[in-house]
């Protein structure tokens, strides 16, 4: 009995790595068979759970000292004839953030669609459902060793997430759908085509093969149209300026829970796609030589900062406020990577894993008001630091994280952006970076102001407070937004090996 429990874990185990792309797969029509409101929150929030603890293991299992990565081969057939699903320490890195998040999010997921304002009672299945597909998509980008196949998983993921934002009971959701749809279909194409070069060019679709293959072929007119047409794709997916016009209306009308979870993954996994291409298949010679993708993603990311912020300032509608934050945000990690430095990366990686739980919070609060008000514009939230203390002071912390004040995460992922940008002589990003914050702090305020200084309207002067199912997993964030800003030696280190990885152990000065 003993022996039969042994081989049976260690089966399991080494089965994890596909299980996390079947569980959530299998589990979304599942879900829609069960076809009951309180169940299926129960059974998405068990199946996202499950993901969270497996990437957990996964990631434990790839830190280990001398640990090599992680190689499934799907029916037993080696890449490049096979498909291969392959894990190191940047993928379950980012695994773990993604599932970490969702699992937060849908704790409150299934008292924010009680009020029945942003989503029909009859529609709660279908959001599970296509939450589900969603994360299996983007569960499936990050461990896919297989280009066609990363292709295939984003198209899993778009799609589930176009049916999520058109579940938003407010019309123009409809119209935010329409946006992305269109810009989403153009980017995947774009990405297509360049897999499609890169496969006729090389013969195969494995990325560790193309990483292998491509040095030789690196002054090929082909592999330049190859890598130009997939960076476009993957960008337009980020959402980088100025490919970024479906993100606002997508997060503005999308319900709240939706919208708090597309900002902590989506945009996540598409720059983990570019980080993948550029440092891992393409390679940082031909990204950063060859091609000037420095220059490219410096004027980007700088003039996202700036005019992203100055749009977010004339915003009344605080989710496309945020928004908007969110394009400024991407800025800052794009400009780390365009350092093409360990350090620089380090930089991007701690802000993509910092940003998140920033987002995660400020939205998950945003709902918890919306649960209570029944809209999150200034208007609407006047007065709310009175009769909401708990939930504005939540927002109140992801705020400050978003202007990176010392004592939150947003501190530290810019600190050590600034110190990668000063080290390589980058002056003026370095002055747009903190311009960029000070921008930020004015539309952080606007939203203070109202909610502490102005006096409540009259229909909300007996608002109560969040309910605990709604508190909770906002505090989960903002616990985590002031402790991984006081003591950040494990998002540290693991962005250190990572970017050492990556760099093949160039040292971070």
């Amino acid at each position: 009995m003993e022996n039969w429990l042994m081989e049976t874990f260690l089966w399991n185990n080494q089965q994890l790595p596909v299980l996390q792309i079947v569980v959530p797969l299998l589990a979304a029509p599942l879900c829609l068979l069960i076809n009951h409101r309180w169940y299926n929150w129960l059974f998405t929030l068990a199946v996202s759970s499950f993901s969270f603890f497996v990437a957990a293991l996964l990631l434990l299992q790839v830190s280990q000292e001398g640990a090599e990565p992680i190689s499934y081969y799907l029916g037993g057939w080696l890449p490049p004839y096979g498909i291969e699903i392959r894990i190191d320490q940047l993928n379950a890195f980012v695994l773990m953030l993604i599932t970490a998040m969702s699992t937060v999010v849908l704790l409150s997921a299934h008292t924010s669609l009680e009020n029945k304002i942003e989503i029909a009672p009859d529609k709660n299945t279908y959001l599970y459902v296509a939450y589900l597909l969603c994360l299996a998509g983007l569960v499936g980008i990050l461990l896919t060793g297989d280009a066609f196949n990363l292709f295939v998983f984003l198209e899993v993921s778009s799609l589930a997430t176009y049916t999520l934002i058109a579940l938003g009971r407010d019309r123009r959701a409809l119209w935010a759908t329409f946006q992305y749809l269109v810009m989403g279909t153009i980017g995947a194409t774009f990405i297509l085509i360049g897999i499609g070069l890169l496969y006729m060019k090389t013969g195969t679709l494995n990325m560790a093969d193309l990483a292998q293959r491509l040095p030789e072929l690196s002054e090929s007119r082909t592999i330049f149209v190859a890598f130009c047409f997939f960076i476009v794709g993957v960008c337009l997916k980020i959402a980088l300026f100025p490919l970024h016009f479906w993100l606002p209306n997508a997060y503005a009308y999308a319900p709240t829970v939706v919208t708090a979870f597309l900002a902590a993954s989506a945009t996540k996994v598409a720059l983990y796609i570019v980080i993948r291409f550029v440092f891992f298949v393409f390679g940082v010679e031909f990204s950063f030589t060859i091609i000037p993708l420095e220059k490219v993603f410096v004027i980007l990311g700088t003039l996202g900062i700036i005019i992203a912020s100055l749009v977010a300032i004339k915003q009344q509608n605080i989710k496309r406020m945020l928004a908007y934050s969110s394009v400024a945000q991407i800025g800052y990690m794009v400009l780390g990577v365009s350092l093409s430095t360990a350090a620089g990366l380090m930089a991007g990686l701690l802000h993509l894993f910092n940003h998140a739980l920033m987002k995660g919070a400020l939205f998950l609060a945003l709902g918890s008001i919306l649960y209570r008000i029944g809209g999150v514009t200034l208007r609407h939230m006047q007065g709310v630091g009175k009769t909401m203390p708990f939930t504005m002071a939540a927002f109140l912390v992801g705020g400050l994280s978003i202007i990176g004040v010392p004592l939150t995460v947003g501190f530290v992922s810019k600190w050590y952006l600034l110190q990668a940008m000063l080290a390589e002589g980058w002056y003026v990003v370095s002055i747009i970076i903190l311009i960029g914050s000070l921008l930020s702090v004015i539309y952080i305020w606007k939203i203070v102001e109202v909610a502490y200084f102005k006096p409540a309207l009259p229909n909300n002067a007996n608002v109560k407070e969040s309910p605990l199912s709604l508190l909770i997993p906002i505090w989960i964030l903002v616990a985590a937004n002031i402790y991984f800003g006081i003591d950040t030696r494990l998002p540290v280190a693991l962005t250190e090996q990572i970017s050492i990885q990556l760099f093949q152990g160039v040292a971070i000065p």
